[in-house]
């Protein structure tokens, strides 16, 4: 069962369960921590309090793809986690200008230390959902989509659900100094989620999700990589015991859990390319890329 959230006739934002036969059902409420909260207070669970509200109804007479799309969830924050794949600390590794004369980098000691990567990433102002442009930072000359798995989560740190998350990064600036890296990865239209959420207790293996990133340009297909979140290394509920630790999180926030596609290393974005981010049992997250007014260079 997943979670969609698109404008109505009346443009509206709604919310729609959306079965696994593809049949669309428009849900009473504004938002998904609602359903959740609802269903505790019910005694039941998200899915079986969804079934309560579209048995027996009539579904939307539409397919998703003549719906206009919102981002999922209205995520007040969004975080990330780093370097939590072999292939993300290979591509931190490749990019940095210090490199520690042959022996351990920062991203070396990360990757083997007991406490993660955690950053912001993003705000509900930052954040875009489906077919929403993302831009192209003024002052950086390499950059690339992070398709990653991400973790919806309660006040409390309980993941209600799985949506899919394009971390867009700066390969340059991050590289230069990992000092840079809220330079490197926060900006205008940075990061997008969707096109849906899957509720949690609804996924059979949450580390057995096939990731396939597709970056088209000029509609012709130039970059198409895949990976499998069975190869992170650190457990979600891991990530999220350390981003709640001591901090203050809200309903609905997005944790992006690290990625494992890095396109080439020649490749970066150009402006009117489109990107693609599949998880078969969320959707197809799609973003055209647009460059921003102007181009800044940094000497």
């Amino acid at each position: 069962m997943r979670i969609i959230r698109y404008l109505n006739e009346n443009s509206d934002a709604v919310l729609a369960a959306v079965t696994d036969d593809n049949q669309i059902y428009p849900l009473p409420f504004n938002d998904f921590i609602d359903i959740i909260y609802e269903a505790k207070n019910a005694g039941l669970t998200p899915l079986n309090y969804i079934y309560g509200f579209i048995t027996g109804k009539k579904s939307l007479q539409k397919d998703l793809s003549q719906l206009n799309l919102l981002v999922p969830i209205v995520a007040p924050e969004v975080w990330a986690s780093g370097v939590t794949y072999e292939k993300s600390r290979e591509a931190r590794n490749y990019e940095t200008t210090d490199k520690a004369n042959g022996g351990e980098t920062c991203y070396d000691k990360v990757y083997n230390a007991a406490r993660p990567e955690i950053f912001l990433k993003s705000t509900a102002a930052r954040t875009i959902g489906p077919n929403e442009p993302v831009y192209l930072r003024s002052d950086s000359n390499w950059q690339i989509p992070e398709p990653e798995v991400g973790l919806v989560i309660t006040k409390e740190g309980e993941i209600v659900g799985y949506t899919i998350g394009n971390d867009m990064s700066c390969r340059d600036i991050e590289g230069e100094n990992p000092l840079y890296l809220p330079q490197a990865k926060i900006w205008k239209n940075s990061c997008s989620i969707g096109p849906a959420i899957r509720l949690s207790e609804t996924v059979k293996n949450p580390y057995d999700l096939q990731i396939t990133c597709r970056i088209y340009r000029n509609n012709q297909l130039v970059v198409e990589e895949s990976a499998n979140t069975r190869q992170l290394k650190r457990r979600y509920d891991e990530l999220v015991s350390f981003l709640i630790r001591d901090n203050k999180v809200f309903d609905g926030t997005v944790l992006l859990t690290g990625t494992s596609i890095v396109p080439p290393n020649h490749f970066t974005l150009q402006d009117q390319d489109r990107i693609e981010i599949e998880i078969p049992e969320i959707g197809v997250l799609s973003n055209p890329v647009k460059a921003l007014a102007h181009k800044t260079v940094v000497k």
